[in-house]
């Protein structure tokens, strides 16, 4: 394992080959690197500053990169590997400005920043700029004062739809005005959303470049956007804004928003629709998956492809993988949130290992956006919007059975039985175990009788209001399902023909388009109470965790939560699927009526609560402990052995299994040839398979890959098993059936060996990580890789069993040493918090 690393001149070298640039003339054109103005490198040059610029006064070069007309575009200042990259970085900028050059490269080979010497300071970077990424950017001329000083009114967007609107005839007449403003979409920013804008432009000024919106749901942080992104573009302060989201439906809403509002001066695309001309677009839209896909971000985009990125709902885009794309952009950074995860402003600092004090800043959603106060840039709370009476409370049901309020007691539900020997037992089961350990069919019909009898009904039919119920599982979420579909047929014979309620989970195909589909009325079809009136046959959504976040829904009337709810930021989410306002007027197609319903809004909705989570967050969450991190994963106790448990009847106990037969072959490095023509006759097996082709197109993973282990997997004809295919496509490294479903679909281009991913996790560790210490980078790398692939290792650095190390051959105690001391405990806890050992195991 412990080959030579490159240098750090080899690795800068293919860096910048990699990326369009070359020392000498070839077949793609000039030579654009130099050392001295007007003077071409010769390769005895390049040789002669040694494998890590070890003969180099001081340890380090600075490079000229040219543009076309070999004018210098970037001042590359190459260091050793033990040199910190911005050590010398006033020298560098010195030379630049000589240069006339705008641009710097700090690099050692193995940490690299790029400096826009007309805005802000070093951007740590995995890639170099290509010349044709470099030559793009020099035209993007930001201005912070042109930023701030441009005028935002509450008609800023109007505007952009419609530049004239305050000469016409609809606008003038007061009394026309709403059908005016009605019939052309014409969307005014309210006055907090002005002041969000305007606290942007504020900060900008004093020099910041990240800012942090704090917004209720249903407060318009999509609207506000639109001004935000209008506001960068127009201002010359952007050329393409990048707007992340987390699930499909949330990417449709978003860019079919910023269509609606800004189409007349600029054009959004979703990435995934668009993929080979997204660059002419102003706006992007796209999820992180989609982005981290095969490290997409890094393969199909440039740092400086954006100017703006903005996440919406940031608390979920910290930490790991998520947080490495939002950091590879280079330039201005918004987050957007209506709960952020702050796990500082309660740490006892002091007393605290400074470890786990820089894993919580890591996961701190105000730091990370450059609000170190514990400030975010702008605040609009749910007790704001409902002061405003823009938003609006619930109207709270809490409803508890006989068996629910057993559960949620002291006490527990408590079961009597008796053991093999007639032993009488007990055991006590709690709020959390339901629908979990403890099943009780008759507490979930309860659930659905109370909610149809008592919820709110639709004021335009009179039949039952809009609505969400959260469920503990996707079990849990069929099971209740069926119920509410077999009381609704009783309750409105005829009316529904088991439409009335859908289970909106993950294994439910199409399950992000139900989404789209509940929002635009017509989940299920149309209603059939009433033909003018256009809104979803299918009345309840029932779900897990799908339609918490970000959901646009405003005319739901009902929420019920059927499961009990530990998070406080888990249950704002789901609690603020009710409080938008909605005028059902906008849902009437008669004109007559739609009139007589102008007045008719949605003033409440209810919350039914069906296990004391309002109580609980009302009396007994302790507001004031700290958030706790995410627990470390640790290693399975192989000796640990699980008493029996359960006695009564529906209760399995976990008896220990063991291998009834096995068989051993060796097979050689050449594989036998029905695995050489195994991998592609499974490629076009499942190729063929028209639904799973479109579980694929709609990202549906978890469907997509139980039906291959299901439908494909150890079948007669082939029997297609992981380690055969493993085997076939010849990798050193574990399989996952996901994988090969993106393969075999074109998502991803190959099946990367294990040194390829190593490389991948250690630069995303670099990236989100980025440590101090540039010039032990190497041997940093490498205790990484000693630790991600070898359990030994890390069985002896996790027990702490350090001595072991002198005996090691894979990795010994003088590696140890050369790692720098926090890193020592730092690397590991990051492996355990953000990478699967499962690919990289044999």
């Amino acid at each position: 394992m412990k080959a030579k690393e490159a240098s750090a001149r080899i690795k800068i070298n293919r860096l910048l080959e990699a990326s369009g640039w070359r020392f000498f003339d070839d077949e793609s054109g000039p030579a654009n690197i130099v050392l001295e103005p007007n003077t071409k490198i010769t390769e005895k040059q390049i040789n002669a500053l040694g494998e890590d610029f070890e003969t180099v006064k001081n340890g380090y070069i600075d490079f000229l990169l040219l543009d076309r007309g070999g004018r210098p575009l970037i001042v590359l200042e190459a260091k050793s590997e033990d040199k910190n990259p911005l050590s010398a970085k006033e020298q560098a900028r010195r030379y630049a400005r000589e240069q006339d050059a705008r641009f710097v490269i700090l690099s050692n080979g193995n940490v690299h920043y790029l400096w826009d010497l007309k805005q802000g300071n070093p951007s740590l970077i995995t890639k170099f700029p290509s010349p044709d990424d470099i030559k793009d950017h020099e035209a993007f001329q930001p201005d912070a004062d042109r930023l701030a000083n441009e005028v935002v009114e509450k008609d800023y967007i109007a505007l952009t739809q419609m530049p004239a609107y305050a000469s016409e005839a609809g606008w003038k007449n007061e009394e026309e005005r709403p059908s005016f403003l009605d019939k052309n979409k014409l969307r005014f920013l309210r006055e907090y959303q002005k002041r969000a804008v305007q606290s942007v432009q504020r900060a900008a000024k004093k020099g910041a470049v990240r800012f942090l919106f704090e917004m209720a749901t249903g407060t318009g942080k999509t609207l506000t956007s639109a001004a935000l992104i209008k506001l960068f573009l127009k201002t010359g302060n952007a050329r393409r804004v990048l707007f992340l989201v987390d699930r499909i439906e949330l990417e449709i809403q978003a860019d079919k928003a910023f269509k609606a509002l800004l189409k007349n001066d600029f054009t959004s695309v979703i990435y995934k629709a668009q993929k080979d001309d997204w660059r002419k677009a102003d706006i992007v839209v796209t999820t992180v998956q989609s982005l981290l896909f095969n490290d997409k971000f890094r393969r199909a985009f440039a740092p400086t492809d954006f100017d703006l990125v903005i996440s919406d709902e940031a608390h979920r885009s910290i930490g790991g993988n998520a947080r490495a794309v939002f950091e590879y952009f280079v330039g201005y950074k918004l987050g957007l949130t209506a709960t952020p995860k702050d796990y500082l402003k309660l740490s006892k600092g002091a007393a605290r290992d400074p470890r786990e004090t820089e894993r919580r800043m890591m996961l701190d959603t105000y730091r990370i956006f450059g609000c170190e106060s514990g400030e975010p840039t702008f605040r609009y709370s749910l007790l704001d919007g409902v002061r405003d009476k823009f938003l609006i409370n619930p109207y709270v049901v809490d409803a508890r059975t006989e068996i629910t309020t057993q559960l949620l007691s002291d006490e527990g539900f408590v079961v009597e039985t008796t053991d093999e020997n007639g032993v009488e037992v007990k055991e006590a089961f709690g709020g959390r175990d339901f629908e979990k350990k403890f099943f009780a069919e008759a507490t979930n019909e309860v659930f659905c009788q109370t909610f149809l009898k008592h919820g709110l009904r639709d004021p335009v039919t009179g039949e039952f209001g809009k609505a969400i119920v959260f469920a503990v599982s996707q079990n849990h979420a069929a099971k209740l399902a069926q119920i509410l579909n077999v009381m609704a047929a009783v309750m409105w014979p005829g009316k529904y023909q088991s439409d009335f309620a859908s289970q909106v989970t993950s294994e439910v195909m199409n399950a992000q388009n139900m989404t789209v589909q509940f929002a635009n009325n017509n989940l299920g079809g149309r209603s059939p109470f009433d033909e003018s009136y256009v809104t979803s046959k299918t009345r309840v959504c029932v779900t897990v965790g799908m339609m918490t976040t970000g959901y646009d829904c405003p005319d739901i009337l009902n929420l019920a939560l059927m499961r009990p709810i530990f998070s406080p930021s888990e249950f704002v989410q789901m609690k603020g699927r009710g409080t938008r306002k909605h005028r059902f007027a906008d849902e009437m197609r008669d004109p007559a009526r739609k009139a007589e319903l102008a007045n008719v809004e949605k003033t409440q909705f209810r919350l039914f609560d069906f296990f004391a989570n309002c109580e609980f967050f009302e009396e007994r969450f302790n507001y004031d402990e700290e958030l706790k991190l995410p627990k470390l994963s640790a290693q399975p106790l192989l000796s640990h052995v699980e008493s029996p448990g359960r006695t009564f009847e529906g209760f399995e106990t976990p008896q220990p299994d063991a291998i009834a037969l096995q068989t051993e072959q060796q097979i050689g490095a050449e594989g036998m040839r029905v695995d050489r023509e195994f991998f592609q006759k499974f490629e076009s097996a499942i190729r063929d398979d028209a639904a799973l082709a479109e579980m694929v197109e709609q990202q549906n993973w978890e469907a997509a890959v139980r039906r291959v282990v299901e439908e494909v997997f150890d079948k007669p004809n082939e029997f297609f098993s992981l380690d055969k295919l493993r085997r076939a496509a010849g990798l050193d490294r574990r399989l996952s059936v996901r994988e090969l479903i993106e393969k075999a679909f074109g998502q991803i281009p190959k099946l990367k060996t294990r040194a390829e991913l190593i490389d991948d996790e250690f630069q995303k560790f670099l990236l989100d990580q980025k440590p101090e210490q540039a010039d032990r980078i190497a041997p940093m790398r490498y205790f990484f890789a000693a630790y991600l692939t070898d359990p030994n290792v890390r069985r002896i650095i996790d027990d702490g069993r350090i001595a072991d190390l002198n005996v090691n051959p894979v990795f010994s105690m003088a590696d140890l040493k050369a790692v720098p001391k926090e890193w020592v405990r730092g690397i590991p806890e990051y492996v355990k918090d953000y990478v699967s050992l499962n690919p990289f195991l044999p």
